[in-house]
């Protein structure tokens, strides 16, 4: 199958690299394949054409020419190229157009990310980005990047600052921490039904925490088994994480994912981060359950006091899709909620 990324690649060489060139010679420019839909991540397949897959294309120019490019492209392109139209309706746009997005790359950035990538990335700001909004500008392909601002844009954005990184750990294992002992609890009193749901739950955060620690912007939760599948985490904390959601009892699910937890603090110590001397789970009190040690803690002592008392990354305190995509939304309730704390 051709992927959406080497579709794109072939667009722009093709097709609109040879327009701008008879048109404007030398217009500083870059092109990549950017933004939402899964062969950015690529991870595109034959189910991913079915909607808003095609002939796409970010095309980042100059303020001063994002209207003339986009309204020369409009006229310029062809009907269609390799069987493929190049003017189509999308679910966020039902209107048929092209779909070479036009426009500088720190507004492209900007509406991922909900704030400028320039100037708008002290802790709050990182703290307001969720893993999918930073994958749209810095995973897809790059085919060209003449000013290479937009090169600068993704390296600024390969990952936290330290002192962010280490708050952001400390967040995702407190919320480990807060539901571990209740995946027994409920088992415990007959609830097989929410035991399971709080197993499923504490999976999912254990899957991000993996990620985190490797460095790797979680995607969305369509695609979130898949990043993790690729990580050094995977390796030893996987099977785990693979028998807590088959486990049909909670004592089996209980014990996975104190599993879980103690290949990942390995992970940590292996990684050179702060750790706990020995695992990081211990018996709850004195009942038969796993409840979590003072990692949190550690690793929020370790960040320091640029980000001490901030809330942690917003997709952790957030989960509600409508307000995780709207960047502006985003970026005003962390910007709000640290002002709260500060």
């Amino acid at each position: 199958m051709t992927t959406g990324i080497g579709l794109a690649r072939a667009y722009y060489a093709d097709v609109v690299r040879p327009l701008l060139d008879a048109w404007r010679p030398g217009l500083p420019h870059a092109a990549a394949r950017l933004g939402s839909g899964s062969d950015v991540l690529g991870l595109d397949d034959d189910t991913s054409r079915d909607h808003d897959w095609g002939l796409r294309l970010t095309l980042l120019v100059g303020e001063a020419d994002v209207a003339a490019v986009d309204a020369y492209l409009e006229g310029a392109l062809p009907a269609e190229h390799v069987g493929l139209p190049t003017r189509f309706a999308t679910t966020w746009e039902p209107v048929v157009r092209h779909r070479v997005e036009v426009a500088t790359p720190r507004a492209f950035a900007r509406s991922r990310l909900g704030l400028d990538p320039v100037t708008g990335l002290d802790a709050a700001g990182w703290l307001s980005l969720t893993g999918q909004s930073v994958l749209e500008v810095t995973a897809g392909a790059v085919f060209h990047d003449g000013p290479g601002e937009l090169t600068a844009i993704r390296e600024r954005l390969a990952w936290y600052p330290d002192d962010v990184w280490l708050h952001v750990l400390a967040a995702e294992w407190a919320r480990v921490g807060q539901e571990l002992p209740f995946v027994g609890r409920t088992g415990h009193r007959g609830d097989d039904v929410g035991s399971r749901v709080l197993a499923a739950r504490l999976a999912g955060s254990l899957l991000r925490l993996g990620l985190l620690l490797e460095r790797r912007w979680p995607p969305y939760p369509k695609w979130l088994g898949t990043a993790f599948a690729g990580t050094p985490s995977a390796a030893t904390a996987g099977p785990h994480l693979a028998r807590a959601l088959a486990a049909s009892s909670w004592q089996e699910r209980d014990a996975a994912l104190g599993d879980a937890c103690d290949a990942l603090h390995e992970r940590q110590r292996a990684l050179g981060l702060p750790a706990l001397h020995g695992t990081v789970t211990e018996p709850f009190f004195d009942r038969p359950f796993h409840g979590l040690r003072g990692v949190p803690e550690l690793l929020r002592d370790a960040a320091g006091a640029t980000v001490r008392g901030r809330p942690a990354a917003v997709e952790q305190w957030i989960d509600a899709v409508d307000v995780l995509t709207d960047g502006p939304r985003r970026v005003a309730l962390t910007r709000s909620r640290v002002a709260g704390t500060a």
